[in-house]
């Protein structure tokens, strides 16, 4: 009876290993696509939309802004599509409404600035995106987030349809332990969500 036990002990500690090497796993592959900077001529770059205060972006979306009109400047795609729907139901302005807002104060012309506002999510952004890319004759777009937030970005863009290259933010604001450890546990938690939906 004992060695029964020690045997399904054996078999138990061998399973959890075998979690814990998977979600290593996955882990490291989330840091290692986020880190991998892609950024080559396209036809137009997405920011993703991230939290806005009324007319000011958040902390975060204000980097990847910042991001995406680096990239712009720097000749990488001649238009620039910013996403992002209303926050709330008080929101004066929609998040690619507060982008926009912010890359004309640094004098980018309002003909290469595209928006939708509509989306709530990252798979909504993406779809509304397509869209314009579709009214536009765009084929080929880099896509701006956090570096984090890139592997499941990039993952949903291959299942739309679009064909997209990462650029992550360098100067993300997920600096601190903390932060960045519940935004990691946040999208490996998406990618098993999303990989069993896959399944279904």
């Amino acid at each position: 009876m004992s060695g029964r036990r020690l045997g399904m002990w054996g078999w138990l500690w061998r399973l959890c290993l075998l979690l814990l090497l998977w979600l290593l796993g996955v882990a490291a592959w989330i840091i290692w696509v986020g880190d991998n900077d892609q950024a080559a001529p396209a036809d137009a770059i997405i920011v993703l939309g991230a939290a806005a205060y009324d007319a000011r972006p958040s902390p975060v979306f204000e980097e990847r802004i910042r991001h995406g009109l680096d990239l712009y400047q720097r000749g990488y795609a001649p238009k620039l599509i910013f996403t992002g729907g209303f926050g709330g139901s008080g929101a004066r302005f929609s998040e690619s409404q507060v982008a926009r807002r912010y890359a004309l104060r640094q004098q980018i012309p309002d003909r290469d600035i595209l928006i939708e506002t509509r989306s709530r999510t990252t798979r909504q952004n993406l779809i509304e995106a397509r869209q314009l890319m579709d009214a536009n004759g765009m084929r080929r777009v880099i896509l701006v987030s956090d570096p984090l937030h890139m592997a499941r970005a990039l993952r949903l863009s291959r299942e739309l349809g679009i064909d997209a290259l990462a650029s992550a933010t360098p100067s993300t604001r997920f600096r601190s332990f903390n932060s960045s450890w519940r935004f990691l546990a946040q999208e490996i938690y998406f990618f098993h969500r999303d990989l069993l939906a896959g399944a279904a």
